[in-house]
């Protein structure tokens, strides 16, 4: 298992990112992406996970669900 941690500057960082990230990876970003029109639509469709880092118990919650998850279906 790793950590991949993209902090990307432009929109076009993400087209680079696609083809870095490796299968079966579990994309996890900031809910403020997900108000972004198009890129919030095309993150939602994409089935990124978000995290809302303004409630941290809820993001805690959020982030331990995925790790559970992601030990029990054996994916990065």
């Amino acid at each position: 298992p790793f950590v991949i941690v993209c902090n990307h500057q432009a929109s076009l960082d993400l087209m680079a990112m696609v083809e870095v990230i490796p299968e079966r990876c579990v994309p996890i970003a900031k809910r403020e992406l997900l108000y972004l029109g198009t890129v919030g639509w095309a993150c939602w469709l994409s089935g990124i996970i978000f995290i809302d880092r303004h409630r941290r118990d809820a993001a805690i919650e959020v982030i331990s669900h995925t790790a559970s998850t992601v030990r029990r279906e054996n994916v990065r």
